[in-house]
């Protein structure tokens, strides 16, 4: 049973960095796309960045230029800078196989695996 597990969260100011990681387990291929999302109090999750087995990145309008995505076989991390208080939520890893190495759609449905959440809290 693939496990994926996040850390690196936690708070920090207006303006500063946070680096998450998500390490997946109990799976011995490279899964096919590993991604982030988000959901913040009394909104909907939302899909942050996507990276590719072959390292294709992907990101959501709010975060471009600010965070980068990346992948160690099934290591994820999310470099986050410039951290503005509206980036406060609950960050997910997120996981799909079985696409022959691509990335779907970054929506919520099209991940079959997920981590259990760590919580990024920016303060202005």
């Amino acid at each position: 049973q693939m496990r994926l597990v996040e850390s690196g969260g936690g708070s920090v100011q207006a303006g500063g960095s946070l680096r998450l990681s998500c390490v997946v387990s109990g799976y011995n291929y490279n899964t096919d796309c590993l991604a982030w999302f988000r959901q913040a109090p009394g909104k909907e999750r939302e899909g942050v960045a996507r990276i590719s087995r072959s390292s294709t990145a992907w990101y959501g309008e709010s975060v471009q230029g600010r965070f980068t995505i990346s992948r160690d076989k099934n290591t994820a991390y999310l470099q986050m800078n410039r951290l503005k208080p509206e980036d406060t939520a609950i960050y997910y890893c997120a996981a799909a196989i079985g696409l022959g190495g691509g990335c779907p759609t970054l929506k919520d449905t099209n991940f079959r695996f997920w981590g259990q959440g760590i919580q990024v809290t920016v303060s202005s």
